[in-house]
C-alpha cells in the first residue's frame, strides 16, 4: 500500500499488485526467493513520467489507465526479451551506477514524504519541494507529526528486537487502530479513506495508441530497471543460496507478472530487493512464500478493506520514508569511495542525476555512465613490462627505461584493443621502445591479456609494428590464441617480413636468445 503513495494510485491497487502477478511469477519464474510486486523504483519512474506528460492527475481514472498501459507494455517487452534471450541487459547497469540510482531515489522519496508526514502542503520539483517544506517547517501539524515518528519508532524497535517481527504490519494495525477508537481523524490527521472491496476487474484498458507513443519512453525506462534490479536480487539470493538461475525463464515470469497487472487495474511490478530481504528473513526458502502471500491478499481484499479506510496518511508516508532511508545504500556508496575515487563520482553522478534530472531521465544517465566508467577503464588499462626478480616474473609499470634485459622488452597490455585505446597503446610502445638505453632491438608483446580486436585498432597495431621493425625492432607476438584470427584478417601474420609468432612468452625468449647469442638467465613466466 506504501508503494501506492509513490505511484500516485489508489492503494487497493497496491494489493493488487501481490495478487495475480505476484502468482504468475511464483509459478513461471526460475527464482525461488525473488518476490515480485510493487517497487519503489519503478513506482517512482511512474509517477515522474505520468507527471511530465501531464495528461491526468495522481489518482485518478485516467491516471490508473495509462499506469496499466505502462504494465502492459514493459509486459510485451520483457517477454520478446526473453524471446530474444536479452536477459543479459542486466549487465549494462553496473552495481556500482545501479548504487547511485537507487539511492538517488531514495533521496528523492525522503523529501518526497517529508510533506505529509509534517502535516503541510508541498509540491513541485525536488529542489521546489524541498524548499517549500522547509519554509512549511513552522506550521507543522504536531500530531500528524508524532503518528509519522510512532509508526517509525515501532517498525526500528521491532527489526532491533528480532528481523522475523513485521514491525511494518504491527504499526500500520497500531495506527488503524488508534486512529478508529480516538477518532483522530477528526483532529486534522488526514486518513487514506473508503477502500474499493472485492476482487479487481480484468479488463483491457480504454487507451489509443496515441497514449501507447506517449508513455513508451518511460515504459522503456522502467523494463530497463525491472530487467537489472530482478535480475541483481536474484542473482544475490541465488548465489547466497548455491542455487541456479534462467535469467530468460524469469523474464517470461516479470512478462506474464506485468501483463496480469495491466489486466487488473494496477500498475508495473518488479522483483523487489526489500520485499526478496524480508521473505527471507523470515524463513521463506520457496515460492510457497509468495502463493501464501497472495492467499492472504485474497482474503483482506474480500473482508477487511474497511480497516485500511482509517489508516493514516502520515502513517503510510513513514512507511515510504522508510523504504527511501533503505534505498540510500550508504555502506556500499563508502566501500565504492575507498576502492577507487572516478567511480565512487560515477556512482555519485548517478545518484544527483536521478534527484535533480528525474528518475526517468537518471536511468538513461545511469546506463550511459555504466558505459562511459567501462570505456573509461579500458581506454587507459594497465600495461606493464614482465621483469626478472630472483627466481620470479615480476610486472613492473610501463615506464621507458624498464627493461626485460639488455635491449629487450616483454610487454602487456592488460586490455582489449579497439578503436579508442588504440592510439594509447601505440603511444605507450613507442614511448617504451625509445626511451630505453641500451636501445631495445627485440620486443616480445605478450597478448595474454589482450581478448578482443577491433578493425581500427588493429589498423593501429599493424602501422606501428611495421614502424618499428622498420627502424631494426625485431617484433615476436606471444599467447595470441584469442586474437590470432583478427591478427590473420588484418595482415600482421601470416605474409612476409610479419612479426614471430610464439605460443608463450617462453618460446619467445628462447629464439631471442638463439638469435642475439645472449646468455638467456629466464624460465618462462
Amino acid at each position: 500500500m506504501g508503494y501506492t503513495k509513490i505511484a500516485g494510485t489508489p492503494v487497493v491497487t497496491g494489493l493488487y499488485t501481490i495478487l495475480l502477478p505476484i502468482v504468475a511469477f511464483a509459478l513461471l519464474g526460475s527464482s525461488r526467493h525473488l518476490v515480485v510486486g510493487a517497487d519503489s523504483a519503478t513506482a517512482a519512474i511512474l509517477f515522474a513520467g505520468l507527471t511530465g506528460l501531464g495528461l491526468a492527475s495522481p489518482g485518478s481514472a485516467e491516471w490508473l489507465t495509462l499506469a496499466s498501459l505502462a504494465a502492459l507494455l514493459i509486459g510485451a517487452f520483457l517477454l520478446v526479451a526473453s524471446v530474444l534471450r536479452l536477459g543479459f541487459l542486466a549487465d549494462f547497469l553496473s552495481r556500482t551506477v545501479l548504487v547511485g540510482f537507487l539511492s538517488g531515489i531514495g533521496v528523492s522519496l525522503l523529501v518526497g514524504e517529508l510533506p505529509d508526514m509534517l502535516g503541510v502542503r508541498a509540491g513541485g520539483g525536488f529542489i521546489h519541494k524541498l524548499m517549500a517544506t522547509v519554509r512549511l517547517l513552522p506550521t507543522t501539524h504536531l500530531p500528524t507529526l508524532v503518528m509519522a515518528l510512532s509508526v517509525l519508532a515501532v517498525i526500528l524497535g521491532s527489526e532491533r528486537l528480532s528481523r522475523k517481527i513485521p514491525g511494518a504490519l504491527i504499526a500500520v494495525a497500531i495506527a488503524i487502530a488508534v486512529t478508529s477508537l480516538l477518532g483522530l481523524d477528526r483532529y486534522g490527521i488526514a486518513t487514506v479513506g473508503s477502500v474499493r472491496a472485492g476482487l479487481p476487474t480484468i479488463r483491457v484498458p480504454p487507451v489509443s495508441l496515441a497514449d501507447a507513443s506517449r508513455v513508451l519512453a518511460m515504459s522503456i525506462s522502467m523494463f530497463l530497471v525491472i530487467v537489472a534490479q530482478s535480475a541483481a536480487t536474484a542473482r544475490s539470493f541465488a548465489q547466497q543460496n548455491n542455487e541456479t538461475l534462467n535469467e530468460n525463464r524469469d523474464l517470461v515470469g516479470l512478462g506474464v507478472a506485468n501483463i496480469l497487472a495491466g489486466l487488473s487495474s494496477t500498475f508495473v511490478v518488479n522483483g523487489s530487493p526489500t520485499k526478496t530481504a524480508v521473505v527471507g528473513a523470515a524463513g521463506g526458502r520457496t515460492q510457497v512464500s509468495q502463493l501464501t502471500t497472495a492467499a492472504v491478499t485474497l482474503v483482506v481484499l474480500l473482508l477487511a478493506t474497511s480497516l485500511i479506510a482509517k489508516l493514516p496518511t502520515a502513517a503510510l508516508a513513514a512507511l515510504v520514508f522508510l523504504i527511501g532511508l533503505r534505498l540510500i545504500d550508504v555502506g556500499s556508496l563508502r566501500q565504492i569511495y575507498h576502492f577507487r575515487r572516478f567511480t565512487f563520482f560515477v556512482a555519485l553522478a548517478a545518484l544527483v542525476g536521478v534527484v535533480l534530472l528525474g528518475v526517468e531521465r537518471g536511468i538513461f544517465l545511469a546506463i550511459g555512465l555504466s558505459i562511459l566508467d567501462h570505456l573509461r577503464q579500458e581506454y587507459h588499462p594497465k600495461d606493464v613490462v614482465l621483469t626478472r626478480q630472483g627466481d620470479h616474473w615480476r610486472p613492473q609499470p610501463a615506464e621507458p627505461g624498464v627493461q626485460t634485459g639488455p635491449g629487450l622488452i616483454v610487454y602487456r597490455f592488460e586490455a582489449p584493443l579497439f578503436f579508442a585505446n588504440a592510439d594509447y597503446f601505440e603511444a605507450r610502445l613507442e614511448a617504451l621502445i625509445h626511451g630505453s638505453s641500451p636501445p631495445v632491438r627485440w620486443a616480445v608483446l605478450d597478448f595474454v591479456s589482450t581478448s578482443g580486436l577491433d578493425y581500427t585498432a588493429g589498423l593501429t597495431l599493424a602501422s606501428t609494428l611495421r614502424r618499428l621493425q622498420d627502424r631494426g625492432v625485431t617484433i615476436a607476438l606471444a599467447e595470441a590464441g584469442d586474437i590470432r584470427d583478427d591478427l590473420e584478417r588484418i595482415g600482421i601474420i601470416g605474409q612476409v617480413g610479419a612479426p614471430h609468432m610464439f605460443e608463450s612468452v617462453g618460446e619467445a625468449l628462447e629464439a631471442y636468445q638463439s638469435e642475439t647469442k645472449r646468455p638467456h638467465p629466464w624460465q618462462e613466466p
